[in-house]
């Protein structure tokens, strides 16, 4: 086989690839976005030290079809205090599930800590639910003198995963409600600050009434594949 005809082969295998690759990423976006998943995320870590899965595949650890509605709930609070969700009812939430071990988890929280602080008092809420032991995060949250609301959980909070749709779950992840306690949407992997405002945004619409939950879940959907350079 000449040079040429090499070089040819090559950039046709190389196109496919591409177009393949960018086939797969739009169906995974158009099926998340119907279930109320938003696509895609950064690096997340699996629920062991090693992270062995792959940026995409850690953003879709299988999640189910999410449920409309956020399932009640009660954790622990660092002291031990059993905490039902009930207590922010009323309340947009960002319900953020990490654990002390996860690199991502770690970089989220600078990012947390700043839209807390820019919202109290709106009727908005971050909850961090670790899935981990009490002490370990006692600790980090003195570390990285965190301030908003920590939840933790081992299989208890394991099973509230589940219940939200994720059955292989990797962290971090961020369930995003409105204030009547509905699922607007979930987002898997690392958030940074674009794709958390493109989502605040739009449950704010649903809070206002100006969009319905499907159309919302459509709306993140397409806004986060957009910041990420999807079409």
């Amino acid at each position: 086989m000449n040079a040429t005809l090499r070089i040819g082969l090559t950039a046709c295998v190389s196109i496919a690839a591409l177009w393949a690759g960018a086939h797969l990423y739009l169906n995974r976006v158009t099926r998340a976005a119907e279930r109320g998943v938003s696509v895609p995320a950064g690096q997340a870590s699996a629920p062991t030290p090693a992270d062995s899965m792959s940026p995409l595949d850690a953003a879709f650890p299988a999640p189910t079809k999410v449920p409309d509605k956020l399932p009640g709930f009660t954790l622990a609070d660092l002291d031990g205090k059993p905490t039902p969700v009930g207590r922010w009812q009323g309340k947009s939430l960002m319900i953020n599930f990490w654990a002390t071990w996860c690199a991502p988890c770690r970089r989220e929280i600078p990012l947390l800590q700043a839209l807390h602080a820019e919202r109290a008092g709106k009727d908005f809420e971050i909850i961090g639910i670790a899935v981990d032991y009490a002490d370990k995060v006692r600790s980090f949250r003195d570390q990285y003198k965190i301030t908003y609301p920590l939840l933790v959980g081992e299989q208890d909070a394991l099973d509230l995963v589940a219940a939200v749709g994720i059955e292989q779950p990797a962290f971090p992840f961020t369930v995003f409600t409105d204030r009547r306690g509905q699922i607007v949407t979930l987002y898997l992997g690392e958030l940074k600050r674009p794709e958390a405002q493109a989502i605040l945004d739009v449950v704010a619409q649903v809070n206002q009434d100006r969009l319905a939950l499907p159309a919302a879940r459509v709306r993140i959907g397409e806004r986060v594949a957009a910041l990420h350079g999807k079409p």
